[in-house]
């Protein structure tokens, strides 16, 4: 085990200067369900790491920059936290202005892994995940002025069998340094005591709807009223029930797809007694994923009603200096357009979930998203084994029924598994940007991976599901999904209802001087010395065994990918994102000749 974290050489990003230490992420954090006013709580929090089982400290040793986790080079900490270990947070908080009828609401929008909130020395709630929100109502547990909150947290990072991604106490490979604690926005919000909880809008394509339903913090009579705009022309307006489907037509509509990522705009208010009580701003996109076979056959994903190709890379979502947490919210912009201008128009968010606002630019920008369930489990099959199976037979079909197998022999990890992947798919599923839902990567922690297809795709029927990623196939899901890095691309036997996509090829490798988080023990598959040479690869790779399987039924690559992270170095950027890696012109011909076979 890590007493100390790894020493790298780069521990800053093109973004690292841009840091506001005094409120760092200053932007709205849910834009899906926008109000007009919110309190930022980033920024200087004290901090202290002792044993796991001790009282809350007395005194502090030092400050941390929240959100950034107390492993990463922007905290101000650079410390790991062992599993034997609990991290302390405390900082003062003003209490809001707020009428009789208004409730004060604590949100943290990510903390990994198990996090026990106070107020004033009083326990107020606890929350077990590293990846999705929570929030709890502190209105009772405030005083007038100055508050203490103190935040106490938990990681067991790879000794557990919780959901982490890659995350490991001893980074090495293709495994990561952890993320500990706080490493989203923390901000509360004044709110009526009767407010929207939860909003849902499903396009329906074909027949020119929305289904809409509202959630409320209570029963009510109050009018529910939605308007739908087109920048500041209402197209309509209806009232809603609360819990309750309403279908609403909207004929002639502006379809939404990444050559054209039209949004309308969603207005709800709540009215009572002709008073405004709450009011919310969200938006939705028409557009439709589907699977129908061509006039060949052979299946092929379709958006829109039209085959498309789906040309994207894999993205681990990390940052030299942030680590899971983006640097800056231009950060998350910039990536996302450098993919689409080298003409991309997919990315697979890689066993990680993001913040709210990057599936947003996602919906603005007009990106393809394929959003994995981070993995968890004590592990998968052994090293030789997970590895030579695929290219030795890469036709074979195993059942993933005996649990232990997998890491995944505990009950209990199980149940964690599928409750946040419900609460994942609950969440996000109101981005039009995400087309595709991936449950398990590879076999970690793998188990029940045809049930689960068909579980997520009972919450999510309107979207497409690769239900194991490159291994083991149990002929579930939308997708026949292959990942090849080593030997030559070939394709699948055919197969009548589920479309053959490569999620993951590529990952050829160059050590950009000046530009490498440690240049010893740099990873990669195969490894070029210039750009010229690595682009020379690309193209080959692409034009003599990527092209030609599109006749034969390919319908989307995932090339790894984005960046380098730590010791990868196959990323089209660099990991501090100041230099592409491969020549842009080569990578956006090749992009759109993919998309035209």
């Amino acid at each position: 085990m890590a007493e100390t974290m790894p020493n790298p050489k780069m521990t800053k990003s093109a973004y690292s200067d841009r840091v506001d230490r005094e409120r760092p992420l200053d932007v709205y954090p849910r834009p899906m369900l926008a109000r007009s006013s919110w309190i930022n709580l980033n920024g200087s929090y004290d901090y202290a790491i002792t044993p796991i089982d001790a009282d809350r400290p007395q005194t502090y040793d030092g400050k941390i920059l929240v959100p950034f986790c107390v492993e990463s080079p922007l905290s101000g900490v650079s410390l790991p936290l062992r599993p034997d270990q609990k991290l302390w947070y405390r900082r003062m908080i003003d209490a809001p202005v707020r009428a009789a009828e208004e409730r004060v609401i604590l949100h943290f929008e990510a903390v990994d892994y198990v996090a026990d909130v106070r107020i004033n020395e009083r326990l107020i709630g606890r929350h077990v995940g590293g990846y999705a929100p929570f929030s709890f109502d502190v209105t009772d547990d405030l005083l007038p002025g100055e508050n203490a909150l103190v935040i106490g947290v938990t990681d067991p990072t790879d000794t557990g069998s919780q959901e982490r991604g890659k995350q490991v106490l001893d980074p090495k490979g293709i495994w990561y340094t952890a993320t500990s604690g706080i490493w989203q926005t923390v901000w509360m919000e004044v709110v009526n005591e009767l407010r929207l909880t939860a909003l849902s809008i499903t396009p329906e394509y074909d027949g020119s709807d929305i289904i809409v339903c509202p959630t409320l913090s209570r029963a009510t009579d109050a009018k529910i009223v939605l308007r739908v705009v087109d920048g500041k022309r209402e197209v309509l307006s209806v009232n809603l029930v609360p819990d309750e489907e309403t279908r609403v037509r909207l004929p002639g509509f502006k379809p939404w797809s990444p050559e054209s990522p039209f949004l309308y705009g969603a207005r709800i208010e709540i009215r009572r007694e002709n008073r405004v009580v709450d009011a919310v701003k969200s938006h939705f996109g028409m557009r439709k994923i589907d699977i129908a076979r061509d006039e060949a056959g052979i299946p092929r994903i379709r958006l829109n009603g039209k085959p498309y190709f789906q040309t994207g890379v894999l993205d681990q979502g990390y940052w030299p200096d942030g680590l899971l947490t983006q640097p800056t919210d231009q950060a998350l912009v910039d990536d996302i357009l450098t993919m689409k201008n080298l003409g991309f128009n997919m990315l697979r968010k890689h066993i990680k979930m993001e913040s709210e606002r990057w599936y947003w630019h996602c919906d603005r920008l007009g990106m393809l998203v394929w959003q994995d369930m981070p993995s968890g489990g004590t592990g998968a099959l052994g090293k030789w084994l997970g590895a030579i199976r695929p290219y030795a037979f890469p036709h074979l079909h195993l059942s993933d029924r005996r649990y232990g197998r997998f890491g995944r022999a505990d009950a209990r990890s199980r149940t964690e598994f599928q409750n946040g992947l419900t609460e994942m798919v609950e969440r996000l599923s109101k981005h039009p940007s995400i087309v595709c839902w991936v449950p398990f990567n590879e076999a970690w922690g793998q188990f029940d991976a045809k049930a689960t297809a068909a579980y997520v795709k009972s919450l999510d029927p309107t979207r497409i599901v690769d239900h194991a990623s490159g291994w083991y196939d149990e002929s579930g899901g939308d997708l026949h999904s292959i990942h090849r890095y080593i030997l030559e691309l070939k394709a699948p036997r055919p197969e009548r209802e589920r479309a053959f996509v490569l999620s993951e090829f590529g990952g050829y490798s160059r050590l950009a001087e000046d530009h490498v988080w440690n240049p010893q023990g740099s990873f990669g598959y195969r490894m070029y010395d210039s750009k010229d040479a690595i682009t020379d690869a690309y193209q080959s790779l692409l034009r003599g065994q990527v092209l030609p399987l599109i006749a034969k039924g390919l319908c989307a690559t995932v090339y790894t990918q984005l960046s380098d992270v730590e010791l990868e170095v196959n990323g089209i950027l660099t990991y501090d994102r100041s230099e592409i890696k491969i020549d842009e012109a080569t990578v956006r011909e090749l992009n759109e000749a993919l998309k035209k076979a």
